[in-house]
Formats: C-alpha cells, structure tokens, sequence
C-alpha cells in the first residue's frame, strides 16, 4: 500500500502510457533504488579508501582553513 498522491502518480503515469501496469512501476522504481543504493556504496567505500589513504600518509601538518575553504568552492563550481 502507497499512499494516496503516490497512487494517483503511478495510476496517471499508466494512463499516459509511460508504463503498462503497476509491477511494471515497481520494478522500475526497485531498479532505481537499487542502483542509488549501490551508487551510495560504493562512494561510501571510495570515502573510507580515501580516509584509509590520508591516515596511512602520517601526520598532516597545519591547516589553513582559508584555502581549504577557497579550494572546496572552486571544486564545486567546476563540477556545477
């Protein structure tokens, strides 16, 4: 059971013709959930690699939080 604007989204995307019965949706909408989830795990391992990587590095020495900031936002911008 869904609840009601839920329905009415997968009921009018059958009626559009999008898909052709409400398994149809469901396994479409398991598919994507199963591919945002391994998505999810898999940058949660590249994180946990990379935390792995920056410990194994020694000690780091001291942050100027300045350009850390600076260089966050330039990254961001270039991936937008």
């Amino acid at each position: 059971m869904v609840p009601e604007p839920m329905a009415e989204t997968i009921h009018a995307a059958i009626a559009a013709g999008e898909y052709a019965s409400v398994s149809e949706v469901v396994r479409d909408a398991m598919r994507l959930w199963n591919e945002r989830r391994a998505f999810r795990a898999e940058e949660l391992r590249l994180l946990r690699d990379a935390w792995d990587t920056g410990k194994a590095s020694g000690i780091a020495g001291p942050l100027d939080m300045t350009a850390i900031i600076a260089e966050a936002r330039d990254d961001a911008d270039a991936a937008r």
